[in-house]
């Protein structure tokens, strides 16, 4: 009589189920979004003149609200990757 043994501890509806939820692409999405505006508002500030400075380039909006977002993103992220399913 041959018998057919399962793995230990090995749920067969669970092996097939995705890492990631919908739940986790949102908060990538979100996370990937925060990013591209982020590194949309660093964009300019220069001179069509290389000979005249421009006091664009020291903003509020690039050295300081851009990079900010980028963080936030890239935090947003991580959480996302490591953010477990609520099953």
């Amino acid at each position: 009589m041959k018998t057919t043994s399962k793995p230990q501890g090995v749920d067969p509806q669970k092996s097939d189920a995705f890492a990631f939820t919908r739940e986790n692409y949102r908060w990538v999405l979100i996370g990937l979004g925060l990013i591209a505006i982020g590194f949309l508002l660093m964009i300019g500030g220069g001179s069509s003149d290389p000979d005249v400075f421009s006091e664009g380039i020291f903003s509020f909006q690039r050295m300081t609200l851009a990079p900010l977002l980028v963080l936030a993103g890239y935090g947003i992220e991580i959480y996302a990757i490591m953010k477990k399913s609520g099953k």
